[in-house]
């Protein structure tokens, strides 16, 4: 969320967009022109689509700006196939988006899984990654937006919102509601890699931005590789998610933000130098008064750094939910690799809400994590209030430390990260 302005600013130029997403194999450059395959047909992609289609395997799908599937339209994407987006920053940027009422059906598998790719990847029908992109390669493309009608708990129009970046008067950018089994479609075996293109200073869009998707959409074995911005960003929404790798992301692994209310079950964010990481988690609660009750779970996770950037996980505001039989893996001894942030009033140093004090209140709880060094540490930007913080970290000290999860790299064998051996 350092770059918050919205990763996802699709701004007002729904029909100028190039969706580029890339593919993984290892270069020492990054190429600069289109890469077409050949033996499959290429059909190039802009604007709203008006009716139900198919996207099939025999062809090679390029989004030459911003794709949207409108309320009332199913997108079917069938198994192996390859979606590639033109270069393009600012008005130029791309993504698809599915809009409230809009359906996306990407049910890939292990060995035909449907990716999202950049241009410039060599990745032909039939291949699973290309020979001529790395993890660092990212910014390529947009991303995957879908927005649904579950709760949300905005800061302006508290249970509505516009997505950030679409102009209000687009009414595909809307998102929230109250319909908590709401249903978006369905993404299985689904890899999006070198997302993140640029929109303006500091903005740019995630590889998969879930605005108040309801927990009728299935989303499950999900890749991210190599995104400039967030891997997975939760703005509200009960949707539940199984088996999310988020491998390379240049800000947060997965975002909670808006009192996201659902479950991430298996997970793996992977994370190292150069690309300006931020957190493998950053978790936030609700913003207003409505739909402020719900809680996030997120179980059998690993978060790893592969050097000295970034951190496990920074819990903000006011977080609460459950992480539960998660694994902090830290080579430098000397990162806090949870944070909790602990308010302070400045004058007299009282506690405000916050995620300590929803710690406190058992509605942040910590089961079974296992931390290699430095637990879970309590900060404040009350620079003056130095006991409290103190007391704090006194009752954060009393988190036991547990086993972690079981999860193994074997789960994410199918993706380009896993067929490359670079997670273990």
């Amino acid at each position: 969320m350092k770059k918050k302005t919205f990763k996802l600013i699709l701004s007002s130029l729904l029909l100028g967009t190039v969706v580029v997403l890339t593919s993984c194999e290892k270069e020492t450059t990054t190429p600069t022109t289109t890469v077409t395959p050949t033996g499959s047909k290429s059909v190039t992609k802009a604007g709203l689509i008006s009716k139900n289609e198919t996207w099939s395997a025999d062809s090679v799908y390029y989004l030459g700006g911003k794709v949207v599937v409108p309320a009332g339209v199913t997108l079917t994407i069938q198994p192996g196939t390859i979606i590639k987006g033109k270069q393009g920053t600012g008005s130029l940027a791309s993504a698809l988006i599915i809009a409230q009422g809009g359906k996306l059906i990407a049910d890939g598998t292990a060995d035909k899984p449907i990716i999202f790719t950049s241009e410039l990847d060599n990745i032909k029908s039939g291949e699973t990654f290309g020979t001529n992109l790395q993890k660092t390669d990212n910014q390529k493309w947009g991303g995957l937006v879908i927005l649904g009608n579950a709760p949300i708990s905005a800061a302006t129009g508290d249970t509505k919102a516009q997505i950030e970046g679409i102009p209000a008067s687009e009414s595909y950018g809307s998102y929230g509601g109250d319909k908590i089994d709401d249903n978006s479609g369905s993404l299985k075996h689904v890899s999006i890699r070198h997302g993140g293109a640029l929109i303006g200073e500091g903005n740019e869009i995630n590889a998969l931005t879930l605005g108040g998707v309801g927990n009728g959409t299935t989303i499950e074995n999900i890749e991210v590789y190599a995104t400039l911005d967030d891997g997975v960003e939760f703005f509200g929404g009960t949707v539940n998610c199984k088996n999310i790798l988020v491998y390379y992301q240049g800000d947060d692994g997965i975002d909670l933000d808006q009192n996201y209310a659902g479950t991430v079950d298996g997970f793996m964010v992977i994370h190292g130098d150069g690309i300006g990481t931020d957190e493998g988690l950053e978790l936030d609660g609700p913003e207003n008064v409505t739909y402020n009750t719900g809680m996030f779970t997120l179980k059998n996770g690993i978060c790893r750094g592969e050097g000295t950037e970034g951190t496990g996980a920074d819990i903000k505001s006011k977080a609460q939910g459950t992480l539960e039989n998660i694994t902090f893996e830290y080579a430098n001894g000397l990162k806090k690799q949870v944070k909790v942030s602990a308010s302070f009033d400045a004058t007299n140093c009282s506690s405000k809400t916050d995620a300590f004090s929803n710690y406190l209140n058992n509605k942040l709880t910590f089961t079974n994590n296992k931390y290699n060094t430095n637990k879970v540490t309590a900060y404040t930007s009350a620079t003056t209030c130095t006991d409290a913080l103190k007391s704090a970290q006194t009752e954060l000290d009393k988190i036991t430390e547990g086993t972690g999860t079981s999860l193994t790299a074997s789960t994410f064998a199918w993706t380009c990260a896993g067929k490359r051996g670079e997670i273990k």
